[in-house]
């Protein structure tokens, strides 16, 4: 597009619309008063940005570096910009280039675009003119990768609609569980460590099974307060408790016909959990407050992180719920089971987050998948994407071996005589006050949930201080 001053160039710009911090531009002019012009312009809005004076110094900056942009002037010194721009693009590189002049003419205009120039800029311009250019520039890219993303997602659904990732035994056999029992109505129970997918394996389910032009709804049962979930779940009528200003549908109504997933529910109450057990059984809920009974079709695919059966044991699971959910009961392998799984992991979420961070994929070198692999990952999948996402955004892999985990310190006098429960109680308490009473972020730093952590303070309320006097003792 030749132009001095476009309709579209005057338009102010709104900054804010888009992640300019993401992307990294190379200013080449021969003009040094443009050159700082440009940096000043663009150093306060874009992640990184270099200038050259002429082809040989922006050719050896960009043997070292990534630039999404470049801002090319065509007069140049030694070789002009419309001829590097043909040079870039036979050799492969894709990013997007303004060329900017303070002479030209149509042909010269139409020999740029052909180069594969992106935008054609007169000098003079104006600020707006620039940073809409780029913009420009910035947002076609963003719906290249977008796009491309998209169609590698699609391509892997149409592929595997099961969705997960990795080929090792486990998986393998995970995946065929999931294409028997997901043709099958009857409730399953998912089992594993916080962090092995159970949502992922939940869905998965769901859209291998005649329900998946259906809702899929998904609840965790251990972030909603004790007296608001069995509203949640089966919704209330005006007036059935204070607050109950008007009516409202629960979950179990927006699943209808679809998949209910009730994550964490050994933190279901014992009431709620007979109330629950009724509804499976009868296909029936009554509203809180209700006096009538709705009808529901709902398959219940539940999850837990710790052993229901031995929460059963304890007496804080119902036993006749705990059979009429385990139907079919699936455990998910943790991480360190199938750690030949860890590079199509990697890659995996680096595709993801190459979009959402606006940065590219790094390098996953064979050193790199050795440590990974030796590390026992005890937050599972979700401890993995994490460590690739903070990866990402520093721009490498820690050079350092920092997925060892750190040696725990010596023993307490004493210590070594304490109960395993003892020890537990200690151990809890110390990360509580590390975290100022906020039981909240104690909860999140310990692998629990909110309600856990309470249940074992109001435990420990009724037993008194035994563990402090037994450590008193043998200081």
């Amino acid at each position: 597009m030749l132009h001095e001053t476009a309709n579209n160039a005057d338009r102010p710009v709104d900054l804010a619309e888009y992640n300019w911090q993401a992307h990294s531009v190379l200013v080449v002019d021969d003009e040094g008063g443009m050159r700082n012009f440009l940096e000043r312009t663009l150093a306060r809005r874009c992640g990184m940005v270099q200038s050259a004076a002429d082809v040989e110094h922006a050719a050896a900056l960009m043997a070292r570096l990534h630039f999404d942009l470049l801002i090319l002037d065509i007069a140049l010194p030694g070789k002009s910009g419309i001829e590097w721009l043909h040079e870039l693009r036979e050799h492969g590189y894709s990013g997007d280039v303004i060329l900017v002049t303070a002479f030209a003419d149509l042909e010269t205009a139409i020999n740029a675009l052909r180069g594969g120039a992106s935008d054609f800029i007169l000098k003079p311009f104006r600020v707006d003119q620039i940073l809409n250019s780029i913009k420009r520039c910035f947002e076609r890219a963003r719906l290249a990768r977008e796009n491309f993303v998209l169609r590698r997602e699609l391509a892997g659904l149409a592929a595997d609609p099961i969705g997960l990732v990795g080929h090792s035994p486990a998986i393998e056999q995970l995946r065929g569980l999931i294409r028997r029992v997901g043709l099958m109505p009857s409730t399953v129970l998912l089992q594993g460590e916080s962090g092995t997918g159970k949502e992922v394996v939940a869905r998965a389910l769901h859209q291998t099974s005649p329900r998946a032009q259906r809702p899929f709804v998904p609840l965790n049962c251990a972030a909603i307060a004790a007296e608001l979930i069995e509203s949640e779940l089966f919704g209330h009528v005006k007036g059935a408790f204070t607050g109950a200003t008007e009516s409202r549908n629960g979950l179990f109504y927006y699943a209808h016909g679809g998949t209910l997933f009730l994550d964490e529910i050994s933190e279901l109450p014992l009431a709620l959990q007979t109330r629950l057990l009724r509804v499976l059984e009868e296909r029936k809920l009554r509203p809180v407050g209700s006096e009538r009974e709705v009808p529901v079709d709902v398959r219940i695919i539940a999850a837990s992180n710790r052993d229901l059966a031995a929460e059963v044991a304890a007496g804080r699971f119902r036993q006749d719920l705990y059979y009429r959910l385990a139907v079919v009961d699936i455990v998910i392998p943790p991480l360190r089971a199938r750690s030949e799984d860890i590079p199509d992991l990697v890659r995996h979420f680096m595709q993801q987050l190459a979009t959402q961070l606006g940065v590219a994929p790094l390098l996953l070198s064979h050193e790199i998948v050795t440590r990974l692999a030796a590390y026992p990952w005890p937050g599972n999948v979700r401890e993995l994407r994490n460590f690739v996402e903070r990866s990402m955004i520093l721009g490498c892999f820690p050079p350092e071996p920092v997925f060892a985990a750190a040696a725990p310190p010596p023993p307490r006098a004493g210590e070594l005589e304490l109960s395993l429960a003892e020890v537990e109680r200690r151990h809890i308490e110390r990360v509580t006050a590390a975290c100022r009473g906020n039981k909240t972020e104690a909860a999140r730093r310990l692998g629990v949930s909110r309600k856990t952590l309470e249940r074992k303070f109001a435990e420990w309320g009724e037993r008194g201080g035994e563990a402090d006097e037994v450590l008193e003792r043998h200081a």
